[in-house]
């Protein structure tokens, strides 16, 4: 079984889906209908683009095209880990921490990936390696930007009950430590909730897409386990490194609480 190749006619018959939304919006004056075109074009142009780039580099198969791609990748999650937050942390650290703590756990995830149950040869084969990246990765930005959301404006809602704790005695890691798990579980709830819905719920895009191009199902469902797991693992290291180096950051070694280093709140 082969999957067929899709038209333009295709794409046009799909697209009167959105026209059928935003006329929806008009209707019920939901505001949203220009949004609806405008998020429609932005992925039709969007995913174009990357299919014909990523034709190119997987015809290459050149390790510095695909580190190129990936530190591409990484730019973009990197900056949409700092623009969710509505309290940042001051400075480059607003942006630097959900980076750092991104790019290292879907970097030790992905690797470990194609080191261990893929195996590629050459190991960076791209036509593995950067879409493995990126479904790490998306798990990982979630994590990580939820994660560090849920703590700086925990901290910042509950500094008197945190500088209690410390004036009773308590270290830093022991006064935040509530707020670390609230802000490291609410991180992991969407992949938490996508693993309890795959299967008996919903099929997975990966497992539907290798169903649809002819492979075994059992052996799809084999392939979306293994994904599942990994993105559970990235955004589990992710969401608990970012929470800790939050809690460092926003406490200092005399186990003060520096509020000081939180921007200002988000206005949007």
């Amino acid at each position: 079984m082969s999957v067929p190749a899709l038209s333009v006619s295709d794409l046009a018959l799909a697209a009167m889906l959105i026209l059928a939304n935003a006329a929806l919006s008009l209707w019920l004056s939901l505001a949203i209908a220009r949004d609806i075109a405008v998020a429609a074009v932005r992925a039709a142009v969007q995913l174009l683009l990357v299919g014909l780039v990523l034709k190119t580099v997987f015809e290459s198969s050149s390790l510095p095209l695909t580190l190129l791609i990936a530190a591409a990748m990484f730019a973009a999650a990197s900056y949409e880990v700092g623009s969710r937050q509505e309290r940042r942390l001051a400075g480059w650290w607003g942006y630097g921490l959900g980076a750092g703590t991104t790019v290292l756990a879907t970097t030790l995830v992905t690797l470990f990936a194609l080191f261990t149950q893929l195996q590629p040869q050459p190991w960076y084969a791209p036509h593995t390696a950067i879409p493995m990246l990126g479904i790490v990765l998306g798990s990982v930005m979630n994590g990580v930007s939820q994660t560090l959301s849920g703590m700086t404006a925990a901290v910042a809602r509950e500094r008197n009950a945190i500088e209690a704790r410390l004036a009773l005695g308590c270290d830093r890691a022991t006064a935040l430590r509530p707020l670390q798990r609230r802000a490291i579980r609410s991180g992991l709830i969407p992949i938490v909730n996508q693993m309890s819905a795959a299967g008996l719920i919903t099929l997975p895009g990966m497992m539907t897409g290798q169903v649809l191009a002819g492979m075994d199902p059992v052996e799809a469902a084999k392939y979306q386990i293994l994904i599942l797991f990994l993105l559970a693992g990235g955004a589990g290291l992710g969401a608990v490194a970012a929470a800790v180096l939050a809690t460092r950051r926003l406490t200092d070694e005399r186990h003060r609480l520096r509020l000081d280093r939180l921007a200002p709140a988000s206005r949007h």
